[in-house]
């Protein structure tokens, strides 16, 4: 096993697994087992800083979306930490393989990070990556290191590599409060699954976190995603229209292949009161069998 800082990505290797991460967003921007790409990543993909990169797993804080609520109205989309390069910390475990990456307003964006409450609240984010032959963990800390309180939310834009969408479901979610943001209406969500045969955007609010999401094709499960104090899931599809609009997103039929699964805190802001912290972790694995959970 071995972690190799390549300068602008850090790579973690596993005889039969690989992750690496730009440093640039602190972005996963590729995880393989056995050789086989486990996200999606568009081949237009900005690697080079100029924006945030289309796929991966983007980390979207302090806002996510566009909020009109009082100091993140003037925030960008997804806020900043997507677009700010994060400090490369070093391994900090080696079994399992673990690596870290910090952010604080001396590493941040600073054009962006002035628009959230006026660039006046002082944090450190440390994220980890842990990898291990069958799965991917991501976890973020949020600390308040300033003198008053601050709000904010954190999310997981992670995009899975998939073969066909229109032969994809997601299980686990019937019974869930859902907001459709196509349809701009909240509704108990129906479905026995989630299908997908057009543009899905939509927001599962409190879903249990004893809930495990697995992503299925042709009855086989393809994806498992566990969350830790992440109770909101997006989950996004852009399809047809919506992928032709996007000039980073390539190749444009790349919306059969991509389905994301975003854990994240969003229906609501958290939070932190001066010195507290707050953590929360995705994890991706491998294999297992199809659970139905109506928790």
């Amino acid at each position: 096993m071995s972690a190799e800082d390549t300068g602008s990505t850090v790579v973690l290797s596993l005889p039969s697994a690989k992750v690496e991460i730009l440093k640039y967003g602190a972005t996963v921007i590729s995880w393989t087992i056995a050789g086989k790409e486990q996200l999606w990543t568009s081949t237009a993909a900005k690697l080079d800083g100029s924006k945030p990169v289309r796929g991966g797993i983007p980390l979207v804080f302090p806002v996510f979306g566009k909020s009109s609520a009082e100091g993140f109205a003037d925030l960008p989309q997804h806020g900043f930490a997507r677009n700010s390069t994060w400090e490369f910390l070093g391994v900090t475990k080696s079994e399992p393989l673990t690596v870290q990456f910090a952010l604080s307003p001396a590493e941040a964006n600073k054009e962006v990070y002035s628009k959230w409450d006026n660039g006046d609240n002082d944090f450190t984010l440390i994220f980890s990556v842990e990898l291990k032959p069958d799965s991917l963990s991501t976890k973020i800390e949020v600390e308040n290191t300033d003198k008053h309180a601050w709000k904010f939310n954190w999310l997981f834009h992670t995009y899975l590599g998939i073969n066909e969408i229109e032969d994809t479901l997601v299980n686990n979610l019937p019974g869930e409060t859902c907001y459709d943001q196509l349809l701009k209406e909240t509704y108990e969500e129906k479905a026995p699954a989630i299908t997908f045969s057009e543009e899905t955007d939509r927001i599962y609010k409190e879903v249990s976190t004893e809930k495990l999401l697995q992503v299925i094709e042709l009855g086989k499960v393809v994806h498992n995603v566990r969350r830790e104090n992440l109770p909101d899931v997006v989950v996004w599809n852009p399809w047809i229209a919506k992928s032709g609009g996007m000039g980073d997103f390539e190749p444009k039929s790349g919306y059969h292949n991509m389905l994301c699964i975003e854990p994240g805190h969003v229906h609501d802001f958290v939070e932190l009161k001066p010195g507290e912290k707050w953590e929360a972790t995705q994890t991706i694995y491998k294999g297992d069998d199809i659970k139905l959970q109506s928790i």
